[in-house]
C-alpha cells in the first residue's frame, strides 16, 4: 500500500507462493557492432546453425541475367556465432530515505515540468500542509513521479503515514499519493555466457555498395535455401568506418 499506484498487465503462469519474493530480469543487452559487419537473425535456429557451420560465404553483389562472369561482383564474408553475457543472479540492497518522499498520481496539466515542481515545492514547504523546507526536488524517469527531499528530519514520515494529500495547483485541487522513497545499489551480480540461437555475426563485408543495397544483397543471399539459408527475421548492417550498437531484448535471438 506504500507503493505508488500504476496500471500493470500480468501475463504468464501463476507461480508458487514461495516464489513471490523473486525478481524477474528482462535482458536489455547492448552488443557493439564494428564497421564492415552485420547481424542477421533467422526465423529458425537450425538455419543460423547451418550458416555458422559453413563459416565462409560468397555473396553475390551484382544481379542481372545479362551480366557476364567477369562483370559479376562477389564478396567473401565470414559467419560466426553471437555470444553474450546474461544476468543469472542479482542482489539489490534497498535503503529507505528518512527525509524524502515519493509523490505519484500527479495530474496531467498544461504546464511545464519545472512549473509543476515549483507548485509542489510551494505546497510541501508550508508547515500548515504538513511539510517543511524542500532541499531538493526531481522527476523520476516516470513523468508521473516526483521525489521531494526535505531539509529537516521528521517531515517525511507523517506525510507518508497520511498516504494521500490534496494538493492545490493553480485553481484546482488534486489528490496525490505519498510513498516512501527507496534507493538501491547492486550488491551482487552474476553473469553467464549465452549463445543467441537464431542470430549470426557476418564480418569482412567490403565497402563497395551503399548501405541499403548491401543490406538487400545480404538478405537476398542468406534467405536462399540453395545456399543454406532461410527466412530472415531481421538484419542490421554497419558499413566500414562506422560503429553500431545492436540491442537484444527479452526474446534474445
Amino acid at each position: 500500500s506504500a507503493l505508488p499506484e500504476k496500471k500493470m498487465a500480468f501475463k504468464g503462469l501463476v507461480t508458487n507462493k514461495e516464489d513471490m519474493n523473486k525478481l524477474m530480469l528482462t535482458p536489455l543487452i547492448h552488443y557493439p557492432l564494428m564497421g564492415g559487419s552485420a547481424l542477421i537473425t533467422f526465423e529458425k535456429a537450425e538455419v543460423a546453425q547451418r550458416i555458422i557451420e559453413m563459416q565462409e560465404h560468397m555473396v553475390e553483389l551484382s544481379y542481372g541475367e545479362d551480366l557476364e562472369e567477369h562483370e559479376r561482383c562477389r564478396a567473401r564474408v565470414q559467419a560466426a556465432p553471437v555470444d553474450i553475457l546474461l544476468p543469472s543472479a542479482l542482489e539489490i540492497g534497498l535503503t529507505r530515505s528518512s527525509r524524502s518522499i515519493l509523490v505519484s498520481d500527479l495530474p496531467r496539466l498544461d504546464i511545464t515540468e519545472e512549473e509543476l515542481l515549483d507548485k509542489l515545492e510551494l505546497f510541501f514547504s508550508k508547515t500548515k500542509n504538513g511539510g517543511g523546507e524542500v532541499e531538493h526536488r526531481e522527476f523520476l524517469d516516470d513523468p508521473g513521479q516526483v521525489v521531494l527531499t526535505f531539509a529537516q528530519d521528521g517531515v517525511a514520515e507523517p506525510l507518508i503515514a497520511r498516504g494521500h494529500v490534496q494538493v492545490l495547483i493553480g485553481k484546482g485541487k488534486y489528490e496525490v499519493k505519498i510513498s516512501p522513497h527507496m534507493s538501491g545499489d547492486i550488491t551482487n551480480l552474476q553473469l553467464q555466457p549465452s549463445r543467441c540461437p537464431r542470430t549470426v555475426l557476418l564480418s569482412g563485408i567490403p565497402d563497395v555498395l551503399d548501405e541499403e543495397a548491401m543490406r538487400d544483397a545480404l538478405e537476398i543471399h542468406f534467405q536462399k535455401t540453395s545456399r543454406g539459408g532461410g527466412e530472415v527475421d531481421a538484419l542490421d548492417y554497419v558499413p566500414a568506418g562506422r560503429l553500431g550498437v545492436a540491442v537484444f531484448t527479452e526474446d534474445v535471438g
